[in-house]
């Protein structure tokens, strides 16, 4: 108990800590609507799962020690975010919807869950975070795979609170700027250029 106390108390920090997971789940919120950006949401914890599987395959360890394929899957995701930037900086502002309470515009779910799996996954960081991470709260002399789905459903749980109940929910008070073209523009142009410093920051922050 004491173990998974420590899991969960730094599962909420890391959560709560802004990064493209965040800047994706209140761009889908603003755009989409709060409950329709869970999607969003479900794609980022998808890859989590992903990120935990490599780590516990082993995988993880040859990305860290691999300056080749880290740097890779650094740029791929560098690039991503700034393709996700631009296209919201250029993106053409939708009429408002009849219904005051509908999205302005509609984006398929499986299109939100791409979007934030990729997100969330062209991070190397998040494997080399996860390889530091896990073995704290991973006991050797204990079965495994008990543990490590103990240790999933915790980050899964925190995560989707977190985006969901906070970051997407403190987007709402500003929905009401998607109901103006210029609201629309200021809004995309913020969350692009967002996009756009985080992919900085993965670039040039070591």
């Amino acid at each position: 108990m004491t173990v998974w106390l420590s899991l969960l108390t730094a599962c909420v920090v890391i959560s709560f800590t802004p990064g493209a997971g965040a800047i994706n789940t209140m761009s889908n919120a603003l755009s989409q609507g709060w409950r329709r950006s869970i999607w969003g949401v479900i794609g980022q914890q998808l890859a989590l799962i992903v990120h935990v599987a490599i780590v516990a395959a082993g995988v993880g360890l040859v990305v860290s020690r691999s300056e080749f394929l880290f740097n890779a899957i650094r740029y791929a995701g560098a690039a991503y975010l700034v393709y996700l930037g631009i296209r919201l900086i250029v993106a053409r502002p939708a009429l408002p919807a009849e219904d005051p309470t509908a999205p302005i515009t509609f984006e398929s779910r499986w299109s939100m869950m791409r979007r934030g799996f990729w997100v969330n996954l062209l991070n190397p960081k998040a494997i080399v975070f996860f390889l530091a991470f896990i073995p704290q709260f991973i006991r050797l002399d204990e079965q495994p795979l008990p543990q490590y789905l103990a240790l999933v459903g915790t980050v899964i749980v925190v995560d989707v609170f977190v985006m969901w109940g906070f970051f997407a929910a403190a987007a709402r008070p500003f929905r009401r700027l998607t109901r103006s073209e210029r609201g629309q523009r200021t809004l995309n142009s913020v969350f692009g250029a967002l996009f756009i410093g985080v992919a900085a920051l993965l670039m040039f922050v070591h």
